[in-house]
């Protein structure tokens, strides 16, 4: 409700109370009443001092559902804020465009952030009212916010966030995995001995795992995944959520893979979705997949021991045709061995 004592008119999208049909005398007229102002009720949110308002999920302004993602109230904020905090000014002034927002931007992207946020913590001590944004989705999640954030609450200033689209959340309620308990860790770590650490962290989760991954490194991924947590673990990839691409991939890890590599480069965002342990198929002591026959890979530890087996090599040279074999560096199969043990 609009806490002006004056009628909220220039809100585009203020309104009337609803209004109920008024009874009627036997005679057909409506009963007289004494005239009295009528209450108006408006969207604004008048009294905040910072918001992060979500912006559509997906970079492409013009791909499928964007412009219909952002929600009444996150246009609000954008419109009375003093100014608006963006990844990509260019990017962000699209939407404005959009919406006949006229609000001053600033950049604040993870290369400029350590210098911005303090500069921004002070306009907002000053009285200014400052919407941050990311380039695509909720900010703070794996995009830039957090510095600002913090500094904000450490300074005792309000931090109102404003609901909105999340690729990861959007990708999990479609999976068909479970959702009443689950795990949000961002990316998967670049390089592979720490993606694949990771994932032995995670091999008896009684939860859903989720993350993001770099298209580029996707294929890489599921590799590992099949390697680490077995070929029947169950996988949901979902690509370009919300976008005119949209993809989910379900199967097991190993058909995801196959699948992957039928295709030529990945484009697009990615979600990776891992369900939990104990919805993973049984694995024989064989090796072989239950389902599908397909044999898993051998540890560093075992091929190095096939190795040896079958020419007179020391551990070292086994150990570093191992990892040509796998297409991995040699100490990065000798931080694997280690693990191992």
């Amino acid at each position: 409700i609009c806490r002006e004592a004056h009628p909220c008119t220039s809100c585009p999208f203020s309104r009337g109370p609803p209004s109920s049909t008024p009874s009627r005398t036997p005679g057909g007229t409506a009963p007289s009443s004494p005239a009295r102002p009528q209450a108006r009720w408006c969207c604004a949110t008048r009294w905040w001092t910072r918001g992060a308002a979500p912006t559509p999920s997906g970079s492409a302004w013009s791909n499928r559902w964007p412009w219909f993602h952002i929600t009444i109230r996150a246009l609000r904020v954008l419109k009375d804020a003093d100014v608006i905090a963006c990844e990509d000014t260019r990017h962000t002034q699209k939407l404005l465009n959009h919406y006949s927002i006229a609000t001053r931007t600033t950049s604040y992207h993870e290369h400029n952030e350590v210098t911005r946020a303090p500069e921004l913590a002070v306009e907002l001590k000053q009285g200014a009212r400052i919407a941050l944004v990311s380039d695509a989705g909720m900010p703070g999640i794996s995009d830039p916010g957090f510095r600002l954030i913090s500094l904000a609450i450490r300074h005792h200033l309000p931090v109102v966030p404003i609901p909105g689209a999340s690729a990861f959340l959007a990708a999990l309620i479609a999976s068909g995995l479970a959702t009443d308990s689950f795990r949000f860790s961002g990316f998967l770590p670049a390089k592979r001995g720490r993606r694949r650490q990771l994932l032995e962290s995670i091999q008896a989760s009684p939860r859903t795992q989720v993350f993001y991954e770099a298209p580029h490194r996707v294929k890489e991924a599921v590799e590992d995944i099949v390697e680490v947590l077995g070929a029947e673990r169950r996988v949901v990839l979902a690509r370009e959520v919300t976008k005119i691409h949209e993809e989910f991939l379900r199967g097991t890890s190993v058909e995801v893979l196959g699948e992957l590599q039928s295709r030529g480069a990945i484009k697009g965002e990615i979600t990776l979705l891992l369900a939990q342990a104990d919805e993973g198929a049984a694995r024989e002591e064989t090796g072989h997949s239950v389902r599908t026959g397909a044999p898993t890979r051998p540890t560093i530890r075992q091929r190095m021991t096939e190795i040896m087996a079958e020419q007179p090599l020391d551990e070292k040279t086994a150990l570093k045709q191992a990892a040509k074999e796998r297409g991995i560096s040699k100490s990065e199969a000798y931080r694997e061995l280690q693990r191992s043990k």
